[in-house]
């Protein structure tokens, strides 16, 4: 039988107290790192969400912006001499295309509708009276300048697109009341234009429908 001295079971005592004071300074390194890691994703969250926040502030701001400012060079009409009647009868407008007055019972589809061939005045118009935007063309438009605008149209609810061959302008835009001649689509006011006056404050009517209306044939 080894017997111990009083020396090695002090040296013994001595190695686990050691082993110990490792053991609980792994574990506070251990925690420091996890908080640390823990502060880090924090902070990464909330910085990021501070930024989506500025963001979309920053394109609200935008927005509210252009739709304040006025469009260079657009018409406007005083559109309660044009009237609002529902009616079964042709129209003769004053403007073309026309920006408002009496009109068909029936709307336009206009949920981004590219028509192909002309559409009925009167239920353009109609359109025009729920808050959307019409664009309209002759064969002066260049046809990139139509393939532009139709892409932008057909994901944009609210508008609708189509051939005017009689008006004087190749590319026009109509709103109710409101009218914008252009030659080109990059043209920045289109874009501005938009802004301002789908389901803007021009609407007679705003949010009611744009489908469930007259479609291409």
């Amino acid at each position: 039988m080894v017997s111990r001295t009083p020396s090695d079971t002090t040296s013994r005592q001595a190695r686990i107290a050691e082993m110990r004071r490792a053991e609980r300074s792994r574990d506070r390194r251990n925690k420091a790192v996890a908080i640390t890691a823990s502060a880090a994703v924090v902070t990464g969250l909330v910085g990021f969400g501070a930024w989506v926040m500025i963001d979309q502030k920053d394109k609200k701001d935008a927005e509210a912006a252009a739709r304040k400012a006025p469009v260079t060079g657009e018409q406007t009409w005083d559109v309660k001499t044009l009237g609002r009647n529902h009616v079964e009868t042709p129209v003769k407008y004053p403007m073309n295309p026309p920006v408002g007055g009496d009109h068909s019972p029936r709307w336009m589809n206009c949920n981004g509708d590219v028509y192909k061939n002309p559409v009925p005045e009167v239920n353009a118009v109609h359109s025009l009276e729920h808050g959307a935007v019409w664009v309209t063309y002759n064969e002066k438009a260049a046809r990139g300048d139509l393939d532009k605008l139709a892409g932008t149209v057909a994901k944009t609810p609210y508008t609708l697109m189509s051939p005017v061959k009689e008006q004087a302008g190749a590319i026009v835009l109509s709103a109710w009341g409101k009218q914008l001649t252009v030659d080109k689509a990059d043209d920045p006011r289109v874009a501005q234009f938009f802004t301002k006056y789908v389901q803007g404050p021009q609407t007679p009517e705003p949010g009611a429908a744009c489908t469930n209306g007259l479609a291409e044939k």
